[in-house]
């Protein structure tokens, strides 16, 4: 793809999610995500492999289909009230329409199944794409509605996908669908709490796309795609590696990094909220992800392949670390002490 289209659809993306964010109208709103989709379409396909083309047609299908359904929910609240205010939807039924549409847009349980086929078939960099820029548009639309959503669909969704997210990332063995499973799963602590306390699901929004990103851009600067391939990456960047283990581990929430500091927040909320249940469930369910977090960070550092002779050692890499890996990283392991300041400005 030439630079100049590359430019265009990166500004068409930028265009998009600001368009949305930026919008008290339903119709811009709605306007803002179909400049969003029609930008990463290309992106998603431009390899021409059978399985990217798979991937454009089921992520188009599915946010055509939940664009459709924002614009009826915004509709039909206007046929009632009048309004087409985005932080004045009241009629019950929008509110249940639109709860649909964005779980569509963001992948929740019951609405997840494309978007783990569609992150397999883009290749790294789209992947983070998906999993961050594209989901902050209808999680701000999720933030703006929040008042109006009922709490007890958001929160049966939000366990679900937890669920779902941890026990099916568990067989796994390319690492773009481990990562789709694990945006399901962060996606679900977000969804719990943004009836409760919608800043909080924010700080848990930015924080989750922080260390994706780290994750991401890693596995990239490696070219891991599948776990047999992460088993040899040691010999080609091993700092990097041994950081990609932490970064693992801080995306998982355990406690000494960045990542415990959402989950810590979200627990402690919820049991003021008198949903102390719901706070052990979900919390519970997360071991699910530290298993498969675990067990990527294994293939990543800890272990070398049984038969080493069937493995291309890859040639050890010289070439300093991206800057933009170097920084993420450190973000994603070093944010907890400075909790009291990020939870000040937020």
């Amino acid at each position: 793809m030439n630079p100049q289209a590359k430019l265009i659809f990166a500004l068409s993306l930028t265009l998009g999610t600001t368009l949305t964010i930026s919008s008290n109208h339903w119709i811009m709103a709605w306007t803002g995500l179909e400049i969003n989709t029609l930008a990463i379409l290309p992106l998603i396909s431009k390899s021409h492999h059978p399985r990217a083309i798979e991937a454009a047609t089921k992520y188009f299908l599915v946010q055509a289909a939940a664009s459709a359904l924002v614009l009826f929910s915004s509709m039909t609240n206007a046929w009632h009230t009048g309004q087409w205010d985005i932080t004045q939807l009241s009629h019950p039924t929008s509110c249940l329409i639109l709860t649909v549409a964005l779980a569509m847009k963001l992948g929740l349980v019951p609405f997840h199944f494309w978007f783990p086929e569609v992150l397999q078939g883009s290749s790294l960099i789209v992947g983070l794409l998906l999993s961050t820029l594209m989901k902050f548009p209808p999680i701000t639309l999720l933030y703006l509605t929040s008042p109006s959503l009922k709490p007890s669909v958001l929160m049966t969704m939000a366990i679900l996908s937890t669920a779902l997210g941890g026990w099916m990332g568990l067989n796994q063995t390319q690492t773009r669908k481990i990562l789709a499973f694990s945006s399901i799963s962060h996606l679900g602590w977000m969804a719990i709490i943004i009836a409760y306390s919608p800043k909080l699901a924010l700080l848990n929004f930015y924080l989750y796309t922080l260390m994706t990103a780290a994750v991401f851009l890693s596995l990239n600067s490696t070219k891991a795609l599948k776990l047999s391939t992460l088993m040899t990456t040691w010999t080609k960047a091993p700092s990097l590696n041994a950081i990609l283990l932490l970064t693992l581990l801080s995306l998982a929430g355990l406690p000494p990094l960045t990542g415990f500091l959402p989950k810590w927040l979200i627990i402690q909320e919820l049991t003021k909220q008198e949903v102390a249940l719901a706070a052990t469930i979900i919390a519970l369910l997360s071991l699910l992800g530290l298993f498969f977090y675990l067990r990527l960070a294994y293939c990543a550092t800890i272990t070398l392949p049984p038969h080493t002779t069937n493995h291309m050692k890859q040639w050890y890499n010289n070439k300093p670390t991206n800057t933009m890996v170097a920084v993420l990283t450190t973000m994603s392991l070093m944010l907890l002490p400075i909790s009291p300041i990020i939870l000040a400005v937020v």
